[in-house]
């Protein structure tokens, strides 16, 4: 089984993560086991999805609207967002949208051309699973969270900026008042 990043701890995958095919076809379901699915299979098969044993999640590419999920949110375990490339950063947004806009408060997995240096930023922006790229050492991956001290943007970890926080005095992170 596949090793992820959840909560800042090296842990085994439970999702099995389907894939469209190279020509845009949706995969065959499994009869059971839990199983995180294209947006696209979602759309189609959310009735079937539904009615098979096993957890659900859905996950989107980097150009699909968290708004098309918003309404089932309450069906998933887990959504993960698609990185395509280091270079995309659609999917920064649309974590932010899915925990202030939508409320979204189970995992939040970022998938594909994931690496070490992005987990920091990923995590700001309300990330708290992350599945590595091939070849990239998840435990050397945890360090990460450490390179900096401290952030000057306002974030979902950091609701408030860094020069609110020192004006009002708060140490939390600007998660309280």
């Amino acid at each position: 089984m596949a090793v992820i990043i959840k909560d800042r701890q090296v842990v085994t995958d439970p999702w099995q993560r389907l894939e469209l095919a190279p020509d845009g076809s949706l995969p065959a379901i499994p009869p059971a086991g839990d199983i995180l699915a294209p947006l696209a299979l979602w759309q189609v098969e959310r009735n079937a999805l539904l009615a098979r044993p096993g957890r659900i999640g859905v996950w989107l590419d980097s150009h699909e609207d968290p708004a098309a999920i918003a309404e089932d949110l309450r069906h998933f375990g887990i959504v993960a967002v698609n990185f395509p490339k280091f270079g995309d950063g659609r999917g920064y947004s649309t974590a932010q949208l899915l925990r202030s806009r939508y409320g979204w408060k189970g995992e939040l997995r970022a998938i594909g051309d994931i690496f070490r240096d992005q987990l920091f930023f990923l995590s700001s922006c309300g990330f708290d699973a992350y599945a590595l790229r091939e070849g990239e050492d998840p435990q050397e991956a945890l360090a990460a969270f450490g390179d900096f001290s401290e952030a000057y943007q306002a974030s979902v970890e950091r609701p408030v900026p860094l020069f609110r926080r020192r004006d009002r005095g708060v140490a939390d992170g600007g998660r309280g008042s």
